[in-house]
Parts: C-alpha cells; structure tokens; sequence
C-alpha cells in the first residue's frame, strides 16, 4: 500500500494517511484500491477501535490525479463505469465502517477529498483549509460524492457548491456542517487526540450500533443501487462531449468552450 500509510497507536486507535504527498494525495486507480484496503484492514481488525484519516504534505486531497484524468479520456463507456464505481466502493466503505472513523484534515480539500471528509462520522479542520467542489468547472459533477456531501451540508448549498465551484474556508465548511470544528493548524493533532479519547470511552458495540441506527433512519441509504446510479452518472458526463471539452481544456491549461461563450 506505497500510497497509503498505517500507523497503529495506543487504545486500539489506527490512523491511515494518505501518502501521495508529491501529487497533492490526489486520487488515482491505485491509490483508490490502496484505500480501499486500508480501511476493509482497519474494519476486520477486532483490535481497532477507533479510526483516523489524516494526510501527509501541505494538502488533504486534490480530488482527481491529472494523470489518471489523462487515461480516463481514453477509457470505453464500461471501463469509466467501473472506475467510478470502484472510487464509489471507497466511500462506502468508509461511511459503512463499523468503527468510528475521524478525518483530521490539514490542507486544501478539492472534489473527491470533499468526499473523503464527507463520507467521515468525524471531521475536524485546520482554520486556513480551503475547500472546493471543483467538477463542474472541468465539465463534471460531484457524483459519485454527492450522497455524503449533499447528506452533510444539505441540498440548498450544494446548490450553490455544485454549480459554482468556488472556494470555501474551513469557517464556512463548519457553518455548512462538513466539519465539526476548526482549529489553528497548531492544535489540530490535539484536538483529533481529544476526541479519540472521547470515542474510546463509547462501548464498540454501542457505536457500531448508532452508526447503524443513523443509517436505518436517515433519508436514504448509501448503499449499492445508489453507489451504482451516481458511478454511471459521472461514466456518463465523462465520455460526453461536454466532460471531454472540459478535461482537454483544464490539461491544455486553456478556458473550455462554454467560458468562452460566455464572454469570459
């Protein structure tokens, strides 16, 4: 797992870092099932009681690697359907872990890494983390993400996030509800270590059991025919002329046809 990073702790705490810090911890196939793994590992573990999400280098995640971008211009209509589904996989199984899983999150969060922190039970940010939805500005949509952030910040934000793709601080983020709480950058390890202890209080049993609980009564499960309709949503717009305007543009570095359409 080169791009990911186990570290086992005291009281049954695991944290798994993402470790692509050269490419921003940004997503590619490999680094996808690399995830994946770590968090099925870290769930089968009857030892973990408690698991972290943290990043190394200066972002969290940058969504999508260029080159894995490159090679999914490429890709069939089927072979992009099972890229996203697999990514989707990732996600669910980091919503549907039994332990309770924490993202510290120290650095910039762009498109898929709003995800990850979404798809968390626990976030917390440093103040000077910057967050983006970025999809739609290469010509795509936040789909295979859309069920956690949409159950995070609400439908009406992501209204405006989804759309827009602006930026927005970690200020922002907590008033949306995609992170619980904003630290200095300085205090950020202390604060994750606060509410790990908090959550090794809890009975394991009990929080797999709320966990469960939340889902049942919540408006819609995540689960594989939901995973399975956002993945062919985005294999879809990405194979469009639209989706492939837009990832042309963003790797020649030049405006996609629309901006120049609109006079921008």
């Amino acid at each position: 797992m080169s791009n990911v990073l186990i570290e086992k702790g005291d009281g049954g705490r695991v944290t798994i870092r993402l470790a692509r810090a050269e490419r921003h911890n940004a997503f590619d196939d490999e680094f996808v099932a690399d995830l994946t793994a770590a968090f099925e590992q870290a769930a089968a573990d009857p030892a973990v009681r408690v698991i972290v999400l943290a990043s190394t280098g200066p972002s969290f995640s940058a969504g999508a690697d260029l080159a894995w971008m490159m090679r999914m211009a490429t890709y069939s209509p089927d072979e992009n359907f099972r890229d996203a589904r697999a990514l989707a996989r990732l996600l669910q199984v980091i919503d549907g872990c039994p332990k309770p899983v924490l993202a510290l999150v120290q650095g910039p969060a762009y498109a898929g890494g709003v995800g990850l922190v979404a798809a968390c039970d626990i976030a917390i940010a440093a103040e000077n983390v910057i967050f983006s939805l970025t999809e739609a500005r290469i010509g795509l949509i936040p789909a295979t993400i859309s069920p956690y952030v949409v159950a995070a910040i609400g439908p009406r934000a992501c209204r405006r996030y989804f759309l827009t793709a602006e930026r927005f601080s970690a200020t922002e983020a907590h008033r949306l509800g995609l992170v619980h709480e904003v630290v200095p950058p300085s205090e950020l390890v202390a604060a994750g270590e606060r509410i790990v202890a908090a959550l090794l209080e809890g009975g394991p049993s009990a929080q797999t059991a709320a966990k469960e609980l939340i889902r049942a009564v919540s408006y819609r499960v995540t689960d594989d025919a939901l995973a399975a309709a956002t993945a062919q949503r985005i294999a879809t717009l990405r194979a469009s002329e639209e989706g492939q305007e837009g990832i042309a543009a963003f790797l020649e570095k030049r405006k996609p046809r629309w901006r120049d359409a609109g006079g921008r």
